[in-house]
């Protein structure tokens, strides 16, 4: 589930999980409706954010715990409960760890002492709460690859909140875009990257360019500069917005054939690790805020190549423009 801070999410978490109740609707798990299930009864395992681990328990009780506290005639033996214990702590690589305490132990390392937890009620169903919201880049990094063979590994339905976009391209095989407790967009990471159904989607997977246009039998119209779109070929001097992702903008220091371009200049160049980030003003754009910026990204290479500095006077040649007919620019992307 990926989506702006207060778009829903969260809440829709807690309904799966029986903590919350629909106003209307309904959750079916494997086929059958659970809305009137308790908690207990739809056997979910929920890892939040803040890891939630009991501070006076060995990371062998804490994973222990839902275990223990099932009703006696479901309740396992103690020495079921070991064997299945120090499995799951296998599983989650941290066996050694079994008697240390919580405060003893990296962010990392506490939030796989949650999810064995979680994973050790069996769950049919597992619910995470941005479980890696709180830790550092690249454990971040590290925990969402290991996720996702662990994921491979056990088969079990998960659902996993966040509003990170690279995470959720990363770890999912479905991904459901959600804005201000609507559905925007359900699909593949692929699907929903490449082809995103609304300027909401298109936006919040990634830094876009934006621009107003007068479509026109299959041409996009931008500031006299016109545009193949390879769409709305049956459409007539209609407004929209364009779209263009900052890897589909192509620089030259000079005109390159008859392909249409924009003439503009550098403004600010950005060195971010193996790429270089340019924001360009257009030449038609005559605003003193500058807050019509265009922004491309080239590789090192690429810009050592150009040789390009600030103040220069370039070409500008978007590829894979992508236009939304009679559509407002969002301004809620958070």
């Amino acid at each position: 589930l990926l989506g702006p801070s207060g778009c829903g999410k969260t809440t829709l978490l807690r309904i799966i999980a029986g903590l919350e109740t629909p106003d209307s609707g309904s959750i079916h798990f494997h086929g059958a409706d659970a809305t009137a299930r308790q908690v207990r009864e739809r056997e979910v395992g929920f890892v939040f954010q803040h890891y939630a681990l009991f501070r006076h328990m060995t990371v062998f009780e804490n994973v222990a715990f839902g275990l223990r506290v099932r009703p006696k005639e479901t309740r396992p033996t103690d020495a079921e409960i070991k064997r299945r214990v120090h499995e799951l702590l296998e599983l989650v690589q941290l066996d050694w760890l079994a008697d240390r305490y919580p405060p003893q132990l990296s962010g990392g390392q506490r939030q796989r002492i949650a999810l064995a937890r979680a994973l050790a009620v069996e769950p049919k169903v597992l619910l995470l709460d941005e479980p890696f919201g709180a830790l550092d880049a690249k454990v971040r990094k590290e925990l969402r690859r290991w996720l996702r063979r662990l994921h491979d590994e056990l088969h079990i339905t998960s659902i996993f909140v966040t509003h990170d976009q690279e995470e959720a391209l990363e770890v999912s095989d479905r991904v459901v875009v959600i804005n201000k407790g609507q559905i925007e967009q359900i699909g593949s990471p692929q699907e929903v990257y490449d082809h995103p159904v609304s300027p909401f989607v298109y936006q919040f997977l990634g830094n876009v360019n934006q621009f107003y246009s007068q479509i026109h039998q299959g041409e996009a119209n931008i500031g006299g500069v016109g545009l193949k779109i390879n769409a709305h070929y049956d459409t007539k001097h209609s407004a929209g917005l364009a779209y263009v992702r900052l890897h589909d903008i192509e620089i030259h220091k000079v005109r390159n054939g008859e392909a249409p371009a924009f003439e503009a200049v550098i403004h600010y160049i950005h060195a971010i690790g193996p790429l270089v980030r340019l924001e360009l003003q257009r030449a038609d754009d005559h605003d003193s805020n500058k807050t019509d910026l265009i922004e491309a990204e080239l590789t090192q290479e690429r810009f050592r190549e150009l040789g390009l500095s600030q103040g220069e006077n370039v070409f500008v040649y978007p590829r894979n423009v992508r236009v939304f007919l009679n559509q407002a620019i969002p301004r809620d992307i958070a």
